[in-house]
């Protein structure tokens, strides 16, 4: 059997992380072939701000959402995603409604995760920090393209790399789950049958 196309998702309403891979089905290794952030933005000018409804901006910037995954999901055969939890305000509550109804639309196969076991596979504990989710994933595939900067003459990592390290994250969670081992077994099979 061929490697797998896979693909990590870390959602967020203003920052989409995608992490595409290829699993060898056999060792469950994986490599990371391309990482891409989907951002929408708020709109930051008040007169233009007056202008545009929120809910007109919110439905804008889940059409960027929805097109950024369903284009990070060709090629993928199946998508281990840290699906969002709760939130503590009506404006994060919104955040994860987006979030949720964009994934209730991936065109391939889901497996979910936690936040806690995204933590938990990439720093060994539960509750890991951004940064050390951001240099746990950039040691682990420091080839991948990772969003840097120039400061000070060196490049360095920006911060919102904790959403590319999270959705790879997500595949190092995803893969450990006794539903990818059976979605692996069932894609083992009928490729056998084929």
């Amino acid at each position: 059997m061929n490697g797998i196309k896979i693909i990590g998702m870390d959602p967020s309403l203003s920052n989409f992380g995608f992490a595409k891979a290829t699993l060898d089905p056999g060792t469950m290794t994986y490599s990371i072939d391309d990482l891409v952030l989907v951002k929408t933005e708020n709109e930051k000018d008040k007169k233009l701000k007056k202008a545009v409804r929120k809910n007109s901006e919110d439905l804008e910037r889940t059409r960027t959402l929805y097109e950024g995954m369903i284009q990070a999901c060709q090629g993928a055969s199946i998508a281990l995603v840290e699906v969002p939890v709760g939130s503590q305000s009506a404006r994060a509550m919104a955040s994860y409604g987006v979030c949720i109804g964009v994934l209730a639309a991936c065109p391939i196969p889901l497996i979910q995760v936690t936040p806690s076991e995204v933590k938990l596979a990439g720093t060994g504990y539960k509750s890991g920090t951004k940064d050390e989710m951001i240099e746990w994933a950039m040691n682990k595939f420091p080839a991948a393209n990772w969003l840097l900067m120039k400061r000070a003459g060196k490049m360095v990592p920006v911060a919102a790399n904790e959403h590319l390290a999270d959705a790879v994250g997500a595949i190092e969670a995803g893969i450990k789950t006794d539903q990818f081992r059976q979605a692996i077994a069932l894609m083992r099979s009928l490729r056998a049958a084929a």
